[in-house]
């Protein structure tokens, strides 16, 4: 499989979420690269619509699940139901079954829901009772979360969050796009969004991936990225700035997530080796949400993006 069939998909999605390439990007970045996906913003910018318009373009089973302050996790894997006639306890599989899973609104789940995702992103798997069942080979779950309103909700742990391999935010568009947007949404909108939605299958995506882990990636590639992730733990070494600001640096998970992003990122623009501008590119999506803040930088105002602008210029790439 070439990377022409995904710069396809790239084109049409653009089309159907008007103003938000970026967003589009990294979410077929994160379908590469095998993670879940946490979607960022305020309402009404076409957060679920993006999730929507890319799970209908994959083969696989979707199911959309609005998340409840009420919702148990029986709700999401699935229980034992007992059936009179046989005496026996069956199982009866529940949503996260699905190979494509929309969390919407996620931090208004319980703690106890939390718990139950918390396995399933990070071993594709769910135990229901004694027993553990796996979820489908294709498992992407693609979360939605209002930074806005906090009334309600449950903050996700930073062992959940470490879990999703992308924090994508997502921000206003433009004047431009918001013209595109109104005429789109009056059935005026012209190209794109005529034109049929291309179907990836699994075969497909399972091949894009394995293309993906054979792109070629320097030594110094690698020390970049070592350097990067070592700096958020030592940021004394670098900048006392940077060392007020961080309380706590990223996991190995961190690591691994930079290699398969900057990889995916190189080749959905066609090449066959990673450069320093991929790397530093999936840094912002990688790294913002794996980042504890100290309380002073938070006291500050400091935004995780500040951070990670500090850390590309104190990092060298050579």
């Amino acid at each position: 499989m070439n990377s022409s069939t995904l710069q396809q998909l790239q084109h049409y999605l653009q089309g159907q979420v008007i103003g938000q390439a970026d967003l589009v990007k990294q979410l077929l970045v994160a379908l590469l690269a095998d993670g879940h996906i946490l979607v960022e913003g305020p309402p009404g910018l076409a957060k679920t619509r993006a999730v929507k318009s890319l799970a209908d373009c994959i083969e696989g089973d979707f199911h959309r699940i609005q998340f409840t302050p009420d919702l148990l996790p029986a709700d999401l894997t699935g229980t034992d139901i007992f059936r009179p006639e046989t005496g026996e306890f069956v199982f009866q599989s529940g949503p996260i079954f699905n190979s494509l899973l929309l969390a919407d609104e996620i931090n208004r789940a319980p703690a106890k829901v939390q718990a139950a995702m918390l396995e399933a992103m990070a071993e594709k798997q769910i135990t229901a009772g004694r027993r553990t069942y796996k979820l489908p080979e294709l498992f992407l779950v693609m979360a939605t979360q209002n930074p806005i309103e906090q009334e309600g909700t449950y903050p996700l742990p930073e062992a959940q969050l470490d879990r999703f391999l992308l924090h994508l935010d997502v921000n206003y568009p433009d004047a431009q796009s918001e013209l595109e947007i109104l005429r789109l949404n009056r059935g005026e909108a012209k190209g794109e969004t005529s034109t049929t939605p291309p179907k990836l299958t699994q075969t497909d995506i399972f091949a894009a991936r394995q293309e993906v882990l054979n792109i070629h990636m320097a030594e110094s590639i690698e020390q970049y990225i070592i350097r990067l992730v070592m700096a958020t733990r030592q940021p004394s070494e670098y900048d006392s700035t940077l060392a007020q600001w961080i309380e706590l640096g990223v996991s190995p998970r961190a690591t691994i997530a930079l290699d398969r992003c900057a990889r995916a990122h190189a080749w959905l623009a066609g090449r066959d080796f990673v450069s320093p501008e991929d790397v530093q590119a999936m840094a912002f999506p990688v790294l913002r949400h794996r980042l504890l803040l100290s309380y002073q930088a938070q006291a500050e105002g400091v935004h995780p993006n500040q951070v990670i602008n500090q850390l590309l210029s104190l990092v060298g790439s050579a």
